[in-house]
């Protein structure tokens, strides 16, 4: 079983849970996989434009209301 980040980025306003996503899977290895909890409506586009653009990959985007969650593999 593979280990997973948690980065909280509730409460957290645009652009700082990309930022904050960033400085994290910069300190990971290759095929590391990260979970992202963030409050702001922004992130939603913000975080999968910003894996696109880095190069990792959107494994999964919920949006559960208030909390959107997102799963990332670098």
């Amino acid at each position: 079983m593979e280990t997973e980040t948690y980065i909280d980025a509730k409460g957290l306003l645009c652009p700082l849970p990309v930022l904050r996503l960033r400085k994290v899977l910069e300190s990971l290895p290759a095929g590391a996989c990260v979970l992202l909890e963030a409050t702001d409506g922004a992130s939603w586009i913000d975080v999968p434009h910003f894996c696109v653009q880095a190069g990792h990959s959107l494994i999964k985007a919920e949006d559960q209301g208030r909390i959107k969650r997102y799963r990332i593999r670098k």
